[in-house]
């Protein structure tokens, strides 16, 4: 089922560059900010993990499509334009290959960063060094294991000189993770529910069984040995409640770190929800807090530019990089 035009205008009204039949690149708002010398500002993944907002590119090699339509999300969703994806929907013969997914990204991002060589005021050696891309995040949208070749696109990554590989997954395809072949660097989880029936009203999955899914994913999480994350993102009132059922899912999960972060009000989310659903920086501090008390996670490092507080059981974060 090919992407609708209609989705496809409004992803490049918001500057992605489509890709073949269903992959896209969009150059991070950090790694466009790192050119700029005068002040030194970079994404929470470099504070965090060591991953230079410089040269990290952000892809998804399944654009438009989700297995959830969540009200917090920030994306035009499926359910935004009526339509509903299921697995059936990205057959293995419809899958481009990985390797030319991973050559066109990196000619992607040349061409979204290109224009820095007219301005005088950027660090021509920094601009070479973004124009060459050593970290991928897979993620930007859409449910990337939906993508049949996922294994086969982290390793080209690697393959291409790739210092770092994120994979960001809402964990609907436990099957998929449990037989994914090459480890990412870090494994990303998307948590955004502390129970059943928070997550029905606010993730709204398109799939029946998406709860039992998520959990089996957590399940899962300890058979990895890359690096694994739990991210929450909390919009105030809708989901950021009930720490104790958040813990529950955390335990089950025993990842090595803990990502609470803010909705962020802007794009759909504010078709969705009113903007004091944006949780204040200080309300997301105290709920690490209680998370931190309840599961034995401790704060070890924070990003207020980002909204995001960084637990783990470790004293300080392991750097993925050299």
């Amino acid at each position: 089922m090919p992407i609708p035009e209609e989705l496809i205008r409004i992803f490049q009204k918001q500057k992605y560059q489509v890709l073949g039949k269903h992959s896209a690149v969009k150059t991070c708002f950090w790694t466009r900010q790192a050119l700029n010398t005068a002040e030194e500002k970079y994404c929470y993944k470099q504070k965090f993990y060591g991953i230079r907002s410089l040269r990290c590119l952000q892809m998804t090699p399944s654009l438009g499509r989700c297995l959830q339509a969540c009200l917090f999300c920030w994306r035009a969703t499926s359910t935004d334009l009526g339509i509903k994806w299921n697995e059936t929907d990205f057959p293995q013969e419809e899958a481009e290959p990985a390797s030319s997914i991973v050559e066109e990204s990196i000619k992607a991002q040349r061409r979204a960063l290109i224009g820095f060589k007219g301005n005088l005021e950027i660090d021509k050696s920094l601009l070479d060094l973004a124009l060459n891309p050593v970290h991928a995040a897979i993620s930007l949208e859409g449910e990337v294991t939906l993508y049949p070749r996922i294994g086969e696109l982290i390793e080209e990554y690697f393959n291409h000189g790739f210092e770092t590989v994120l994979l960001v997954t809402n964990g609907l395809r436990p099957d998929v993770l449990s037989r994914i072949g090459k480890e990412p660097s870090q494994l990303y989880v998307s948590v955004s529910a502390p129970d059943e029936s928070t997550y029905r009203s606010v993730c709204r999955p398109l799939i029946s069984d998406g709860w039992e899914r998520l959990n089996e994913t957590l399940e899962l999480l300890k058979s990895f040995s890359c690096p694994t994350v739990i991210r929450m993102t909390l919009a105030k009132g809708v989901n950021m409640i009930n720490a104790e059922g958040y813990s529950r899912l955390i335990e089950k999960a025993d990842p090595t770190y803990l990502e609470p972060k803010a909705a962020m009000a802007v794009g759909f989310f504010t078709r969705r929800l009113p903007w004091k659903a944006m949780p204040f920086y200080r309300e997301i501090r105290e709920f690490a807090e209680s998370l931190s008390r309840l599961t034995g996670y401790g704060v070890i490092n924070e990003a207020e530019p980002s909204g995001v507080v960084l637990l783990s059981k470790l004293k300080k974060a392991r750097k993925l990089t050299g």
